[in-house]
């Protein structure tokens, strides 16, 4: 079976409109750092997030709400100073945007001045609209982001499948338009029915990112430190694993105490 890719110099927003419209599906993961996101590119991915994620993966909390403005500065200047291709999206944290749409573009200009990055997402519908409007005044690409959204999981209070019932699924449809009206060049939809997925996608014109939201929508997003195993304790039904690198390092770590704790490490040729 072939696999419809066209090579694309720089992934722009216009790119990822037109891998839609042609029916290429839109590869996206996370990094956090240089070294993992210079991997992540020169294989060729399309997207990279710089996820609020780094809350959870990066530095050991259980949620993405302590994250702050800064510190996700700090991760984005890190990848874009390893990336040639892709286009690099860095999550507005918790706290940086809700309610005051003067603050979200402050946010936002901080985040594209002081990383160089080329968009930004954030978390939520018609709630956010406003925002989006006034951050897209200053030029800058904005991102949604629909479904489970995790900056809210305190007035969820899971991480439950989200829009099942009908009138979350309704209102779910009509922020995706809303988010499309609004300006959004993406949205990204986390952890909700494929058929609903498979909906909004077909509702609206922009390209729709899934994660935990089935086949038919227009890319996948997974953060990259479940994708290869790096991580143990989370596995979610969406989550496929492509390596097990907890165990490969594990077990080099491992090794490494073995050899210089029994004299074998450095050998001859390892010294000067």
């Amino acid at each position: 079976m072939s696999i419809h890719k066209k090579e694309f110099k720089k992934v722009t927003t216009h790119v990822l409109l037109e891998m839609k419209r042609s029916g290429e599906k839109i590869a996206m993961l996370t990094a956090y750092d240089y070294t993992m996101a210079k991997i992540v590119d020169a294989a060729g991915v399309d997207v990279i997030l710089v996820g609020d994620s780094a809350s959870n993966v990066m530095a050991g909390h259980e949620t993405t709400l302590p994250i702050t403005l800064d510190q996700m500065i700090y991760h984005a200047s890190s990848v874009v100073r390893a990336v040639d291709r892709a286009l690099i999206i860095v999550d507005l944290p918790f706290g940086s945007y809700q309610g005051n749409s003067k603050e979200a573009l402050n946010s936002a200009i901080r985040i594209m001045k002081e990383s160089g990055a080329h968009a930004v997402k954030l978390e939520g519908g018609r709630e956010v609209a406003e925002s989006i409007q006034r951050i897209l005044t200053a030029g800058i690409p904005v991102m949604g982001h629909l479904g489970l959204t995790p900056q809210s999981i305190y007035k969820f209070g899971t991480y439950t499948v989200r829009a099942k019932e009908e009138a979350e699924a309704q209102r779910l449809l009509e922020d995706a338009r809303i988010l499309e009206d609004a300006g959004c060049f993406a949205i990204v939809l986390e952890k909700i029915p494929a058929k609903l997925a498979k909906q909004v996608a077909e509702a609206v014109q922009i390209p729709v990112i899934g994660i935990g939201a089935g086949n038919g929508v227009d890319g996948q997003v997974l953060v990259f430190h479940d994708m290869v195993g790096l991580t143990k304790e989370f596995s979610p039904r969406f989550l496929r694993r492509y390596l097990n690198l907890y165990e490969v390092i594990n077990g080099a770590v491992g090794q490494y105490i073995t050899d210089v704790k029994s004299r074998d490490f450095p050998n001859d040729n390892e010294q000067y």
